[in-house]
């Protein structure tokens, strides 16, 4: 009898969690065929990209090779991005992989399943807004950081380098969205670019010609997370010399910066857009499964799709509802992590022929770290009663275990203390921050 065939699509937090714990479980004991398709070569957990775009990290010590992970974790791997469903023969259609160079380095293929669990994650919304696309910069790969991290460094360089006087936009990054992300690049940049300048770019003043600006279009930046919060954060960025504009919806980016709808003209010489998100396009309406205005494939709280209940999704690309409440489970890592989990005991079951089970989603609170200065966030659930407060050295060691819960989930305990151990003895012997 052919083993049965999971094929997991898109190789982000909670897709990687879940194809390496069915590897290690059902693949192992060779009771299914389990694959993963991802379209890159390797995972960066998403919520470090504002680390590698500011330069505190390099993407190369912590990215996971998808190939290696597969050979250890008893799963196959596909390389190549999802272009189709077809329900009827239960198999994906995965496009050619091509070289940097243009060459078509694996063909168009057909992926046979029996279960298909499609976890693609979301990129950056920017809702049509005109010059976004060609001016504003994304954050939404490891790719992208580190072309903004070049793009930071090299405007660095420039302005160093130059005689005449710095031109109004020069050495100004605009940040539109005041949501984690957002937030965390700008109190990261804060630091590291005067990293960047103690190396020898003696020519630039920091505190006078780096300027920092937030562009947020809600009444108040981090409005996931309560008030007293918002509050304090916001106060600590004005100490960093950060400008937050809130109530400022951006109706244009240009070449010199970012205009708002109260006509507020904000110049700066990079913009990068952190606010709202969207799946990708490709999924809207992909095989006849149910899609709503951001991509997102509707599931059921079993985390089945509506119209086929051998195709599962979860993560940013799905829409699962959340009993009580009145919008669905957000988009977030912990929920990613938390489907992940239940999506491991439902393909389980689903191999002994038993029925799914329903998912409720636990919300443990929301952390956002502001580099050094400081991490704050609300705890939530029946250990604290309710909504705890948190902020500075303990938060912080929260916000750590959680990415060392995402690798222990990957890897195990061993790799991920000796991993820990080698980064702390590195970091005594190179730069703080990435000059290249």
């Amino acid at each position: 009898m052919p083993l049965h065939r999971i094929v997991i699509v898109g190789g982000g937090a909670g897709g990687l969690e879940l194809v390496t714990r069915l590897g290690n479980t059902v693949g192992r004991k060779k009771r299914a065929l389990v694959t993963l398709v991802d379209r890159t070569r390797t995972h960066l957990w998403k919520p470090l990209l504002h680390e590698v775009a500011a330069g505190s990290m390099d993407s190369d010590q912590h990215e996971l090779d998808y190939l290696a992970q597969a050979r250890w974790h008893h799963f196959r791997f596909q390389l190549g991005e999802m272009e189709g469903i077809d329900r009827a023969r239960r198999e994906i259609t995965v496009g050619p992989w091509h070289a940097e160079s243009g060459e078509e380095i694996i063909p168009r293929r057909a992926i046979p399943y029996d279960t298909l669990v499609v976890a693609v994650g979301s990129h950056g919304n920017d809702f049509g807004t005109p010059g976004a696309r060609q001016y504003a910069m994304p954050l939404d790969t490891p790719r992208d950081a580190e072309r903004l991290h070049q793009k930071i460094l090299n405007a660095c360089l420039r302005a160093n380098a130059q005689r005449d006087p710095l031109r109004p936009e020069q050495l100004r990054v605009a940040i539109i969205g005041a949501g984690a992300t957002g937030v965390e690049l700008a109190a990261e940049l804060h630091k590291t670019t005067r990293d960047i300048l103690a190396y020898g770019l003696d020519r630039i003043d920091p505190e006078r010609d780096l300027k920092l600006t937030i562009i947020e279009a809600a009444p108040r930046i981090l409005s996931a997370l309560p008030e007293r919060l918002s509050k304090a954060t916001e106060d600590l960025l004005g100490t960093l010399n950060v400008q937050v504009f809130t109530n400022e919806p951006v109706i244009e980016v240009t070449a010199g910066g970012v205009k708002t709808k109260s006509g507020r003209e904000i110049p700066a010489e990079i913009v990068v857009w952190a606010a709202g998100i969207k799946a990708p396009e490709f999924l809207k309406d992909m095989g006849g499964l149910e899609t709503n205005r951001m991509n997102q494939l509707v599931v059921m709280q079993t985390l089945a799709t509506t119209r086929d209940a051998n195709i599962f999704a979860l993560g940013d690309c799905a829409q699962c509802p959340w009993p009580g409440h009145p919008r669905p489970v957000p988009p977030t890592a912990q929920a990613a992590h938390q489907q992940a989990t239940h999506l491991l005991g439902t393909l389980q079951r689903r191999l002994r022929g038993e029925p799914p089970k329903a998912w409720l989603y636990r919300d443990f609170g929301s952390l956002v770290s502001l580099g050094n200065y400081s991490t704050v966030g609300s705890l939530m659930g029946r250990l604290v009663g309710g909504a705890l407060f948190v902020e500075g050295h303990f938060a912080r060691l929260m916000y750590v275990a959680l990415y060392k819960l995402h690798l222990y989930a990957l890897h195990g305990f061993a790799r991920v203390f000796l991993g820990a151990l080698a980064q702390m003895i590195s970091r005594r012997t190179e730069p703080r921050v990435k000059l290249h």
